[in-house]
């Protein structure tokens, strides 16, 4: 779900699906919404739509899979889709893989992993360098039986809270500052607790902050 103030010209909308699929269409496409609904994007069989974004053409795409790779590339390498087309490839994936997550790249952040056991870290965004769109990407983290396969990417800043949820119910609410800065090649540190059995299934970023 997307807050949009108004549907203004030189605004888009950037979308990402589960199997790497990239659309970029014009925000001014979506102002004359039906009783229905209207056709935001064409997915292939099988596919699904993971993240939609507002951005204004200019910025970098984050992707970031669910066995640990990622890509960063320049907007401008998306091509301009009317609403309702497919789009074009944003990253190559290995069998068995797919994209859990998409950010649109601001200055100063961090990319923050978390696995299904519990483990995270964050990375500055310049160990990603630019690729090409439609690449294999490089490392994001290192996955193992340790910290099992990705589960979400954010990007965040110093200031940010998170929420992380695991499939028992269980939420734990905790400060970005206090997550370790490390590199891309690593499992993380462990950022929740589980029982056996349970895993990491969410994580999302608090938009209040906690008074001091």
């Amino acid at each position: 779900m997307l807050a949009v103030k108004e549907f203004a010209e030189g605004r888009f909308l950037v979308m990402a699906t589960e199997k790497g699929v990239i659309n970029k269409t014009p925000l001014t496409g979506f102002s004359n919404p039906r009783t229905g609904g209207i056709i935001a994007i064409t997915l292939d069989e099988g596919d699904q739509l993971i993240a939609v974004r507002q951005t204004d053409g200019n910025k970098n795409i984050f992707l970031g899979t669910r066995k640990g790779q990622a890509i960063q590339f320049k907007e401008d390498d998306v091509r301009i889709i009317n609403r309702g087309g497919r789009g074009v490839k944003g990253i190559e994936l290995e069998k068995d893989d797919s994209v859990v997550g998409m950010e649109i790249i601001v200055p100063n952040s961090t990319i923050l992993t978390v696995s299904e056991r519990g483990y995270g870290k964050r990375t500055p965004i310049e160990e990603y360098r630019i690729q090409s769109r439609g690449g294999k990407g490089i490392i994001n983290i290192k996955i193992s039986e340790r910290n099992g396969e990705v589960i979400g990417i954010r990007q965040v800043l110093e200031e940010d809270e998170l929420m992380i949820v695991s499939s028992d119910g269980t939420l734990i609410r905790l400060k970005v500052k206090g997550i370790s800065v490390i590199g891309r090649n690593t499992q993380g540190v462990r950022l929740i607790d589980l029982r056996e059995g349970d895993r990491v299934v969410g994580i999302a970023k608090l938009e209040e902050k906690e008074e001091e």
